[in-house]
């Protein structure tokens, strides 16, 4: 039995990045002797196994066969006589194609060092287009590594897939799961660009892919461009080390405008809540968790509000914190909050730009939260009070602390 570093681990080693996993993969190895040297198994779809000592994943060496549309319709072969190279060439990229032995000897059949060196992103083989998830993958990894490009021939190959309706196959958690990693990475925008350039971006995320040429107001806007700008506010996020919550919903907080009427462009009026409720159509199609699903749908109905909240005084900052349900989620709005200044500074020569609505927000929501409300609603009673009357006891106690506060000279 032979053992090799293979994947992430020997590219990024070569990058001189550090790399969370390590995975291995085992030459002339079966099951069963695994089985009986300890090693836990793991894998549903092929034999991947736990290492008794350090855990890390061993995977057999294998092969597949493509028998149905979509990243499912795979079967796969393993057993002692499928050698390194056989595994190597079904890999996707060939970066990630590079096996490393245990003396620390490299093993490159496709080029990958080459490809690393002249920082392009090409496949293995043809059997590339066999997986629609290589395109999310290969765009995922654009994001990662932004200094690398696609080459022409895997671009085109990408085309031909997503012609073939490859893409249209996917299902929505596979979907999901390489768009949040890819929101993940230092320059989300570069995923998109990616997807959009092969095609794959209007039959995934069609809400996003017609933003590009919508013209906005250059005086709020210089930019222009909605998608330019998209890809401004979901590069901001990243610099802004945004949750995926946050970095969500700076994907959909615009997507609205993608449905403004020509006769009254460059204007947007009302697509606040026309980007809510797109939003939510994403959400359901792809299966979002809850946490990413609220608070896109409070940023995208609200940003506008945020911006604007400067020149609100504290009854109109109150209605604002109660619409967001700050009161109730005040982490929530605290996420929301940095979306929108994600919104304000993803603007071409604004990226500098000072966002004070986050910090006086913030601040009224702190003191809205400081109020007394069970003395408030002692006294409500005391008086006679109840009911709805109540509440707009403890509301007004509220405004008045924020009102306050606002106004107070800074320390």
């Amino acid at each position: 039995m032979q053992r090799y570093l293979v994947g992430g681990a020997v590219r990024d080693a070569l990058l001189g990045r550090q790399s969370a996993d390590r995975d291995w993969l085992l030459v002339g190895a079966d099951v069963e002797a695994l089985i009986a040297a300890g090693y836990i198994a793991v894998g549903q779809d092929f034999p991947v196994f736990l290492h008794p000592q350090t855990r890390e994943e061993h995977a057999l060496a294998r092969t597949e066969r493509k028998t149905a549309p979509g990243y499912r319709g795979f079967q796969f072969h393993a057993d002692p006589n499928v050698t390194l190279e056989q595994d190597l060439a079904r890999r996707d990229l060939t970066i990630n194609a590079i096996a490393q032995d245990e003396s620390g000897a490299l093993i490159d059949p496709h080029g990958g060092q080459r490809d690393l060196a002249a920082r392009l992103l090409r496949h293995v083989s043809p059997a590339f287009a066999e997986d629609p998830v290589r395109i999310l993958r290969l765009a995922r990894f654009a994001a990662r590594f932004a200094d690398f490009t696609v080459a022409d021939e895997t671009m085109q190959l990408m085309r031909e897939m997503v012609a073939q309706g490859e893409v249209d196959a996917l299902v929505a958690e596979r979907v999901w799961q390489e768009l949040a990693r890819g929101l993940m990475e230092n320059k989300p925008s570069r995923m998109f660009e990616v997807l959009r350039e092969c095609g794959a971006l209007a039959r995934l995320l069609p809400e996003v892919d017609r933003l590009w040429g919508v013209p906005q107001r250059a005086d709020y806007h210089p930019e222009i461009d909605t998608g330019v700008h998209l890809m401004m506010v979901l590069d901001m996020s990243a610099r802004l080390h945004g949750s995926l919550a946050v970095r969500f919903a700076c994907l959909g907080h615009d997507l609205g405008k993608g449905t403004t009427p020509a006769d009254v462009l460059p204007r947007h009026h009302g697509h606040e809540q026309r980007s809510a409720d797109l939003v939510r159509k994403v959400c359901e199609r792809l299966r979002v968790p809850a946490a990413c699903r609220e608070l896109a749908d409070v940023v995208a109905r609200e940003h506008g509000n945020v911006h604007r909240s400067a020149e609100f005084g504290a009854a109109a900052v109150m209605r604002l914190l109660e619409r967001c349900d700050a009161l109730r989620r005040p982490e929530r709005f605290t996420d929301a909050l940095l979306a929108c200044e994600c919104d304000a500074r993803g603007r071409l020569g604004l990226s500098e730009a000072p966002y004070p609505q986050r910090e006086r927000l913030a601040h009224a929501l702190a003191l809205a939260v400081a109020v007394d409300t069970a003395s408030v609603a002692a006294q409500a009673t005391a008086s006679g009070l109840k009911g709805p009357a109540l509440g707009a006891a403890i509301h007004a106690a509220r405004a008045q602390a924020v009102a306050a506060g606002l106004s107070a000279p800074a320390a």
